[in-house]
């Protein structure tokens, strides 16, 4: 196999999200493994092989049990994609909701920018707002809880 088609073989493994390619020709074979956003080495054997540093082994969970956050009373309110949590309209506005505030089901409570456009996050219930869960100018995931709403 040729340097030019090997090289354009990595290129393209590099930036589509295939992370592993092998090819078997008369020749020789080839594999092309992506792990990190790192270039890939070239190593030459009786059998061609392109491979990417390998990536870097974690510790292994320990078995002693960790108590994990308790659950926070009332109905939460979930992100419903990923994106940066906003409490208000505009740098300078005043936020949709404060602790406390009664809300209806409906009404808009925060916004999650994502990609450049921003979504407007509606209560699913009404009640009083008991927990802001996200900081303002935050990012979040999807499913990630918001508000504590009883």
């Amino acid at each position: 196999m040729d340097l030019r088609k090997l090289k354009t073989l990595i290129d393209l493994v590099s930036e589509s999200n295939v992370s592993e390619l092998e090819i078997t020709e008369a020749e020789g074979k080839v594999r092309i493994v992506k792990s990190a956003p790192v270039g890939a080495a070239v190593a030459v054997a009786p059998v061609v092989q392109a491979v990417a540093p390998a990536p870097v082994a974690v510790a292994a969970p320990v078995a002693a049990e960790v108590a994990a956050p308790a659950a926070p009373a009332g109905h939460v309110v979930k992100s419903p994609m990923v994106g940066t949590f906003y409490r208000a309209s505009s740098p300078g506005a005043k936020a949709f909701v404060e602790i406390g505030a009664q809300i209806k089901e409906g009404e808009p409570i925060c916004i999650v920018e994502a990609m450049k456009i921003l979504n407007e996050i509606e209560a699913d219930k009404s009640g009083t707002v008991t927990q802001i869960l996200v900081e303002n100018g935050q990012p979040v995931e999807y499913g990630q809880p918001l508000f504590v709403i009883e």
